[in-house]
């Protein structure tokens, strides 16, 4: 039996090496962004791909967002698959009307004649210092636009493999890119890297018994935390990491719940109107006899995103949901 040798890598380096292995593989696939070919990006994520490929497959364009998308929409129609950058979270916004009103609909709008099989990556998220603009928690809006798929991964892994099923699916992916998790190591085969399919499915990346953390992107590291943090307490929480948003893994989501009987939903996106509540409803529905307290939520406050020297009040931590599992029990009376 032959032993693979892991090392450690960062999510970073997984991301660059599922778009270069996807490259490698598919000549319809092409990167482009806001200096991803000769700077390599913003955070150096598409570093040496221009050099290894051409400026033809991994092409810098203006600083026009919906620009970019819209040029993405007639390539993709054209036959290619357009891998999008979006430098930060919230400089997608100018490309939103392109996203809605074209790339969401237009495999629906011809009947499936003719599918958009473009991957948008979109940088997204607190932790990193940044100030507004560059930290936001833009899901809900993506996961409220019917026709997009919305994944985003926690894991070394789960970058590579996610990404090169985004990009090779017929379907427009929204990949949410957690910033904070980029330079997050973990060990890694790059030779032998799996690819996640199909999109869609959720994991549950830690056991327990008494409460479900239900999360996703930056927050799973967190919610490993906190159940870690439980354990003095007696508690043994269970995280269950999503992965994808859209589509939305009941069958996991709910097999957890039902085991555990209490349920937190955790994110840094606003409570008010955030994916939290369209989770809370659809466990409710669900789990409601298996239910012992109602599902609770600990996400970002209904603000926009506060200065860096605030944001760790702000983004939720091991105290708040430690708090919120200790709700449960107390309702629970155990």
């Amino acid at each position: 039996m032959t032993t693979v040798a892991l090392k450690p890598a960062t999510m970073a380096q997984a991301l660059t090496r599922a778009m270069r292995d996807a490259l490698a593989a598919d000549p319809s696939v092409h990167v482009m962004g806001e200096d991803v070919g000769t700077l390599g990006g913003v955070f150096r994520i598409t570093d040496g791909l221009a050099k290894e490929f051409g400026d033809d497959r991994c092409t810098d364009t203006p600083l026009a967002e919906a620009g970019i998308l819209g040029t993405a929409v007639g390539m993709a129609m054209y036959g290619l698959r357009p891998v999008v950058e979006m430098q930060f979270d919230a400089f997608a916004y100018p490309a939103f009307e392109q996203l809605v009103s074209h790339v969401s609909r237009m495999r629906n709008r011809t009947r499936g004649a003719m599918p958009l099989p473009i991957t948008i990556r979109v940088p997204y998220g607190g932790g990193i210092g940044g100030v507004e603009h560059h930290s936001d928690s833009s899901e809900a809006y993506y996961m409220a636009t019917p026709g997009l798929h919305v994944v985003t991964p926690a894991t070394v892994a789960d970058a590579y493999g996610l990404l090169r099923a985004a990009i090779a699916s017929d379907d427009p992916v929204v990949f949410l890119e957690p910033k904070r998790l980029y330079w997050s190591k973990d060990a890694w085969n790059p030779e032998e890297p799996e690819v996640v399919e199909p999109l869609g499915r959720a994991v549950v990346r830690r056991p327990g018994r008494s409460t479900t953390l239900i999360t996703y992107g930056p927050s799973v590291p967190v919610c490993l935390e906190a159940a870690e943090a439980a354990r003095a307490e007696g508690w043994d929480l269970e995280v269950v990491d999503l992965r994808s948003l859209v589509p939305f893994d009941d069958e996991t989501v709910t097999a957890s719940v039902r085991r555990t009987g209490r349920a937190v939903v955790v994110h840094e996106a606003t409570g008010f109107g955030g994916p939290g509540g369209e989770i809370a409803a659809r466990v409710s529905e669900r789990c409601f006899h298996y239910l012992e307290a109602p599902v609770l939520r600990v996400a970002g406050f209904d603000i926009p995103y506060p200065p860096p020297m605030l944001e760790r009040h702000h983004l939720p931590g091991v105290d708040r949901i430690l708090d919120a599992v200790g709700r449960l029990q107390w309702e629970a009376g155990s």
